[in-house]
Protein backbone atom coordinates (compact mmCIF):
# COMPACT_ATOMS: atom_id res chain seq x y z
CA UNK A 1 0.00 0.00 0.00
CA UNK A 2 1.35 3.42 -0.90
CA UNK A 3 2.22 5.53 2.10
CA UNK A 4 2.67 9.29 1.78
CA UNK A 5 4.95 11.12 4.21
CA UNK A 6 3.81 14.77 4.19
CA UNK A 7 5.99 15.89 7.08
CA UNK A 8 9.16 14.51 5.56
CA UNK A 9 8.57 15.25 1.91
CA UNK A 10 10.67 17.85 0.22
CA UNK A 11 10.00 18.99 -3.31
CA UNK A 12 12.92 20.64 -5.06
CA UNK A 13 13.24 21.86 -8.63
CA UNK A 14 16.39 21.42 -10.70
CA UNK A 15 16.71 22.78 -14.22
CA UNK A 16 12.97 23.02 -14.84
CA UNK A 17 9.72 23.14 -12.93
CA UNK A 18 9.00 19.56 -13.98
CA UNK A 19 12.19 18.15 -12.43
CA UNK A 20 11.43 16.81 -8.97
CA UNK A 21 13.45 15.29 -6.17
CA UNK A 22 11.36 13.81 -3.37
CA UNK A 23 13.15 12.90 -0.16
CA UNK A 24 11.96 11.00 2.90
CA UNK A 25 14.48 12.84 5.08
CA UNK A 26 15.17 16.16 3.35
CA UNK A 27 17.51 17.39 6.05
CA UNK A 28 20.12 14.84 4.97
CA UNK A 29 20.21 16.06 1.36
CA UNK A 30 19.00 19.63 1.61
CA UNK A 31 21.56 21.19 -0.72
CA UNK A 32 23.11 20.27 -4.03
CA UNK A 33 26.66 20.47 -5.26
CA UNK A 34 28.59 19.69 -8.42
CA UNK A 35 31.59 18.39 -6.49
CA UNK A 36 31.77 14.62 -6.27
CA UNK A 37 32.57 13.01 -2.94
CA UNK A 38 35.77 11.01 -3.44
CA UNK A 39 36.34 7.67 -1.72
CA UNK A 40 39.98 6.64 -2.15
CA UNK A 41 40.66 3.01 -2.94
CA UNK A 42 37.12 2.36 -4.17
CA UNK A 43 35.74 0.45 -7.12
CA UNK A 44 33.83 3.14 -9.04
CA UNK A 45 31.18 2.54 -11.69
CA UNK A 46 28.34 4.43 -13.33
CA UNK A 47 24.81 2.98 -13.47
CA UNK A 48 22.45 4.26 -16.16
CA UNK A 49 19.49 2.93 -18.09
CA UNK A 50 16.67 3.43 -20.61
CA UNK A 51 18.76 5.49 -22.98
CA UNK A 52 18.89 4.62 -26.69
CA UNK A 53 17.13 7.43 -28.54
CA UNK A 54 19.67 8.52 -31.17
CA UNK A 55 20.69 11.35 -28.85
CA UNK A 56 17.18 12.75 -28.39
CA UNK A 57 15.43 13.74 -25.14
CA UNK A 58 18.54 14.71 -23.16
CA UNK A 59 20.50 11.56 -24.03
CA UNK A 60 23.43 13.69 -25.20
CA UNK A 61 23.32 15.95 -22.15
CA UNK A 62 23.32 12.97 -19.80
CA UNK A 63 26.15 11.38 -21.79
CA UNK A 64 28.21 14.55 -21.40
CA UNK A 65 27.74 14.54 -17.63
CA UNK A 66 28.55 10.84 -17.50
CA UNK A 67 31.84 11.60 -19.19
CA UNK A 68 32.68 14.34 -16.71
CA UNK A 69 31.73 12.13 -13.77
CA UNK A 70 33.66 9.14 -15.08
CA UNK A 71 36.73 11.35 -15.54
CA UNK A 72 36.50 12.87 -12.06
CA UNK A 73 35.87 9.53 -10.32
CA UNK A 74 38.13 7.40 -12.54
CA UNK A 75 35.17 5.07 -13.09
CA UNK A 76 36.30 1.59 -14.10
CA UNK A 77 33.16 0.59 -15.98
CA UNK A 78 29.54 1.45 -16.82
CA UNK A 79 26.42 -0.63 -16.16
CA UNK A 80 23.35 -0.30 -18.35
CA UNK A 81 20.11 -1.42 -16.71
CA UNK A 82 18.39 -2.15 -20.03
CA UNK A 83 16.11 -0.66 -22.67
CA UNK A 84 19.22 0.10 -24.65
CA UNK A 85 17.52 0.86 -27.97
CA UNK A 86 14.16 2.56 -28.44
CA UNK A 87 11.59 2.01 -29.63
CA UNK A 88 12.02 -1.64 -30.59
CA UNK A 89 15.55 -2.88 -29.97
CA UNK A 90 17.89 -3.88 -32.79
CA UNK A 91 17.57 -6.48 -35.54
CA UNK A 92 21.20 -7.52 -36.00
CA UNK A 93 24.73 -6.78 -34.76
CA UNK A 94 25.05 -4.46 -37.77
CA UNK A 95 21.95 -2.44 -36.89
CA UNK A 96 22.68 1.32 -37.37
CA UNK A 97 21.31 2.03 -33.89
CA UNK A 98 24.50 0.70 -32.37
CA UNK A 99 26.27 3.60 -34.06
CA UNK A 100 23.65 6.33 -33.71
CA UNK A 101 22.44 5.57 -30.18
CA UNK A 102 25.63 4.22 -28.59
CA UNK A 103 28.96 4.70 -30.35
CA UNK A 104 28.24 8.28 -31.51
CA UNK A 105 26.77 9.41 -28.18
CA UNK A 106 29.07 8.08 -25.46
CA UNK A 107 32.27 9.44 -26.95
CA UNK A 108 34.16 10.79 -23.94
CA UNK A 109 37.48 9.01 -23.41
CA UNK A 110 36.44 8.13 -19.85
CA UNK A 111 33.47 6.17 -21.25
CA UNK A 112 35.57 3.94 -23.49
CA UNK A 113 35.99 1.30 -20.78
CA UNK A 114 33.80 -1.76 -20.36
CA UNK A 115 30.00 -1.44 -20.52
CA UNK A 116 28.14 -4.29 -18.82
CA UNK A 117 24.74 -4.39 -20.45
CA UNK A 118 21.47 -6.22 -19.78
CA UNK A 119 18.25 -6.51 -21.77
CA UNK A 120 15.10 -4.47 -21.18
CA UNK A 121 11.60 -5.12 -22.48
CA UNK A 122 12.08 -2.78 -25.47
CA UNK A 123 15.18 -4.77 -26.42
CA UNK A 124 12.95 -7.85 -26.63
CA UNK A 125 10.82 -6.41 -29.41
CA UNK A 126 13.34 -7.30 -32.13
CA UNK A 127 16.38 -9.54 -31.68
CA UNK A 128 17.83 -9.69 -28.13
CA UNK A 129 20.63 -12.00 -29.25
CA UNK A 130 21.90 -9.31 -31.63
CA UNK A 131 23.01 -7.40 -28.53
CA UNK A 132 24.80 -10.48 -27.25
CA UNK A 133 26.52 -10.84 -30.64
CA UNK A 134 27.60 -7.18 -30.63
CA UNK A 135 29.99 -8.08 -27.80
CA UNK A 136 32.19 -9.67 -30.47
CA UNK A 137 32.24 -6.47 -32.51
CA UNK A 138 32.61 -3.72 -29.92
CA UNK A 139 35.54 -3.71 -27.52
CA UNK A 140 33.54 -2.03 -24.75
CA UNK A 141 30.11 -3.71 -25.11
CA UNK A 142 29.99 -6.64 -22.65
CA UNK A 143 26.94 -8.91 -22.91
CA UNK A 144 28.32 -12.45 -23.23
CA UNK A 145 24.85 -13.96 -22.71
CA UNK A 146 21.34 -12.91 -21.75
CA UNK A 147 22.45 -13.34 -18.14
CA UNK A 148 25.94 -13.57 -16.68
CA UNK A 149 28.04 -12.74 -13.61
CA UNK A 150 31.45 -11.28 -12.83
CA UNK A 151 33.62 -10.58 -9.80
CA UNK A 152 35.26 -7.14 -9.66
CA UNK A 153 38.26 -6.59 -7.37
CA UNK A 154 38.14 -3.54 -5.10
CA UNK A 155 41.18 -1.36 -5.78
CA UNK A 156 42.74 -4.27 -7.66
CA UNK A 157 42.70 -6.52 -4.59
CA UNK A 158 41.56 -10.05 -5.44
CA UNK A 159 41.02 -10.71 -1.74
CA UNK A 160 38.26 -8.09 -1.67
CA UNK A 161 35.74 -8.31 -4.48
CA UNK A 162 32.23 -7.35 -5.56
CA UNK A 163 30.09 -10.06 -7.10
CA UNK A 164 27.64 -8.67 -9.67
CA UNK A 165 24.99 -10.88 -11.27
CA UNK A 166 23.52 -9.44 -14.48
CA UNK A 167 20.12 -11.05 -15.06
CA UNK A 168 17.37 -11.07 -17.68
CA UNK A 169 14.09 -10.23 -15.97
CA UNK A 170 11.93 -10.33 -19.10
CA UNK A 171 11.21 -14.09 -19.06
CA UNK A 172 10.25 -13.83 -15.36
CA UNK A 173 7.07 -11.87 -16.21
CA UNK A 174 4.21 -14.26 -17.12
CA UNK A 175 2.22 -11.62 -19.01
CA UNK A 176 5.05 -11.23 -21.52
CA UNK A 177 4.42 -14.72 -22.90
CA UNK A 178 1.03 -13.57 -24.22
CA UNK A 179 2.40 -10.28 -25.58
CA UNK A 180 2.64 -10.18 -29.37
CA UNK A 181 5.90 -8.15 -29.28
CA UNK A 182 7.74 -9.74 -26.35
CA UNK A 183 6.28 -13.23 -26.56
CA UNK A 184 8.33 -14.67 -29.44
CA UNK A 185 11.62 -13.90 -27.65
CA UNK A 186 10.65 -14.98 -24.14
CA UNK A 187 9.04 -18.30 -25.04
CA UNK A 188 12.36 -19.97 -25.69
CA UNK A 189 13.86 -18.96 -22.35
CA UNK A 190 14.20 -21.39 -19.45
CA UNK A 191 13.30 -19.36 -16.35
CA UNK A 192 13.95 -22.29 -14.04
CA UNK A 193 17.49 -22.59 -15.40
CA UNK A 194 18.15 -18.88 -14.90
CA UNK A 195 16.85 -18.89 -11.33
CA UNK A 196 18.87 -22.00 -10.55
CA UNK A 197 21.95 -20.30 -12.00
CA UNK A 198 21.24 -17.15 -9.97
CA UNK A 199 20.90 -19.12 -6.74
CA UNK A 200 24.17 -20.94 -7.44
CA UNK A 201 25.93 -17.67 -8.30
CA UNK A 202 24.73 -15.89 -5.16
CA UNK A 203 25.50 -18.86 -2.91
CA UNK A 204 29.21 -18.55 -3.73
CA UNK A 205 30.96 -18.66 -0.34
CA UNK A 206 34.26 -17.27 -1.61
CA UNK A 207 35.55 -15.24 1.39
CA UNK A 208 36.84 -12.54 -0.98
CA UNK A 209 33.25 -11.51 -1.84
CA UNK A 210 32.46 -8.45 0.27
CA UNK A 211 29.31 -7.31 -1.57
CA UNK A 212 26.64 -8.93 -3.73
CA UNK A 213 24.80 -6.87 -6.35
CA UNK A 214 22.10 -8.03 -8.76
CA UNK A 215 21.35 -5.98 -11.88
CA UNK A 216 18.00 -6.47 -13.63
CA UNK A 217 15.77 -4.31 -15.78
CA UNK A 218 12.51 -4.51 -13.85
CA UNK A 219 12.25 -3.21 -10.27
CA UNK A 220 10.34 -4.97 -7.51
CA UNK A 221 9.52 -1.71 -5.69
CA UNK A 222 8.99 1.67 -7.32
CA UNK A 223 7.61 5.11 -6.67
CA UNK A 224 6.96 5.58 -10.37
CA UNK A 225 3.93 4.68 -12.46
CA UNK A 226 4.35 0.93 -11.98
CA UNK A 227 4.07 0.72 -8.18
CA UNK A 228 1.50 -2.08 -8.42
CA UNK A 229 2.07 -2.96 -12.06
CA UNK A 230 1.94 -6.57 -13.20
CA UNK A 231 5.64 -6.50 -14.03
CA UNK A 232 6.65 -5.06 -10.64
CA UNK A 233 4.59 -7.63 -8.76
CA UNK A 234 5.87 -10.49 -10.91
CA UNK A 235 9.51 -9.60 -10.25
CA UNK A 236 8.87 -9.12 -6.53
CA UNK A 237 7.24 -12.52 -6.29
CA UNK A 238 9.92 -14.24 -8.35
CA UNK A 239 13.14 -12.63 -7.12
CA UNK A 240 12.67 -11.21 -3.63
CA UNK A 241 12.94 -14.61 -1.88
CA UNK A 242 16.22 -15.29 -3.71
CA UNK A 243 17.71 -11.89 -2.85
CA UNK A 244 16.67 -12.30 0.79
CA UNK A 245 17.99 -15.84 1.05
CA UNK A 246 21.47 -14.97 -0.19
CA UNK A 247 21.84 -11.58 1.47
CA UNK A 248 22.06 -9.44 -1.65
CA UNK A 249 23.20 -5.93 -0.77
CA UNK A 250 21.89 -4.04 -3.83
CA UNK A 251 19.24 -4.71 -6.47
CA UNK A 252 19.89 -2.23 -9.30
CA UNK A 253 17.32 -1.71 -12.07
CA UNK A 254 15.89 0.65 -14.68
CA UNK A 255 12.50 0.44 -16.47
CA UNK A 256 11.05 3.44 -14.63
CA UNK A 257 12.38 6.61 -16.25
CA UNK A 258 13.46 8.13 -12.98
CA UNK A 259 16.08 7.82 -10.24
CA UNK A 260 15.07 6.11 -7.01
CA UNK A 261 16.34 4.59 -3.76
CA UNK A 262 14.05 2.31 -1.75
CA UNK A 263 15.01 0.43 1.41
CA UNK A 264 12.32 -2.03 2.52
CA UNK A 265 12.75 -4.38 5.47
CA UNK A 266 15.69 -6.73 5.08
CA UNK A 267 19.21 -6.29 3.81
CA UNK A 268 18.72 -5.27 0.17
CA UNK A 269 18.81 -1.66 -0.99
CA UNK A 270 16.85 -1.08 -4.20
CA UNK A 271 18.10 1.50 -6.70
CA UNK A 272 16.43 2.51 -9.96
CA UNK A 273 18.55 4.28 -12.57
CA UNK A 274 16.44 4.56 -15.71
CA UNK A 275 16.63 8.24 -16.58
CA UNK A 276 19.52 8.44 -19.04
CA UNK A 277 17.03 9.70 -21.65
CA UNK A 278 13.43 10.61 -20.77
CA UNK A 279 11.95 11.26 -17.35
CA UNK A 280 8.56 10.36 -15.87
CA UNK A 281 6.68 11.40 -12.71
CA UNK A 282 7.48 10.00 -9.27
CA UNK A 283 5.91 9.79 -5.82
CA UNK A 284 7.05 8.65 -2.40
CA UNK A 285 5.96 5.19 -1.38
CA UNK A 286 6.56 3.34 1.85
CA UNK A 287 10.28 2.72 2.50
CA UNK A 288 11.29 5.15 -0.24
CA UNK A 289 14.35 7.24 0.56
CA UNK A 290 14.50 9.23 -2.69
CA UNK A 291 12.56 9.53 -5.94
CA UNK A 292 13.65 11.95 -8.67
CA UNK A 293 11.86 12.84 -11.87
CA UNK A 294 14.91 14.18 -13.64
CA UNK A 295 17.39 13.06 -16.27
CA UNK A 296 20.52 11.49 -14.88
CA UNK A 297 22.42 8.47 -13.58
CA UNK A 298 24.18 7.13 -10.47
CA UNK A 299 27.79 6.73 -9.41
CA UNK A 300 28.61 3.78 -7.14
CA UNK A 301 31.84 3.86 -5.12
CA UNK A 302 32.52 0.55 -3.38
CA UNK A 303 35.14 -0.22 -0.76
CA UNK A 304 35.46 -3.02 1.77
CA UNK A 305 33.04 -1.64 4.35
CA UNK A 306 30.76 0.82 2.53
CA UNK A 307 29.06 1.68 -0.75
CA UNK A 308 28.54 5.35 -1.54
CA UNK A 309 25.86 6.11 -4.15
CA UNK A 310 25.70 9.59 -5.69
CA UNK A 311 22.76 10.52 -7.92
CA UNK A 312 23.66 13.04 -10.60
CA UNK A 313 21.35 14.95 -12.95
CA UNK A 314 21.87 16.15 -16.51
CA UNK A 315 23.35 19.43 -15.27
CA UNK A 316 25.99 17.69 -13.18
CA UNK A 317 24.29 18.40 -9.85
CA UNK A 318 24.55 15.72 -7.17
CA UNK A 319 20.95 15.66 -6.03
CA UNK A 320 21.17 12.76 -3.56
CA UNK A 321 23.87 10.82 -1.74
CA UNK A 322 23.59 7.78 0.48
CA UNK A 323 26.01 5.39 2.16
CA UNK A 324 25.44 1.66 2.68
CA UNK A 325 27.48 0.36 5.59
CA UNK A 326 28.57 -3.21 6.23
Amino acid sequence: MTKHLPFFLLLMAFGSLQAQVLLKEPGLNATTTKTLAKTPGSLNFIAMGDWGRNGADHQKQVAQQMGLTATASKAQFIISTGDNFYPSGVISPQDPLFKYSFEDIYTDFSLQWDWYVILGNHDYKSNPDAQVAYSKISRRWKMPARYFAKKFPINGDLNNQVLIAFIDTNPLIPEFYKNSEYGPNVKGQDTTAQKRWLAKTLSDNDPSIKWKIVVGHHPMFTGGSRTEGYDTKAIRSSLKPVLDRYGVDVYLTGHEHSLQHIKPAGKTHHFISGAASEKTPVKLIEDQQMAASTYGFMLFSVNNDAIKVQTINDEGEIIYTTDIKK
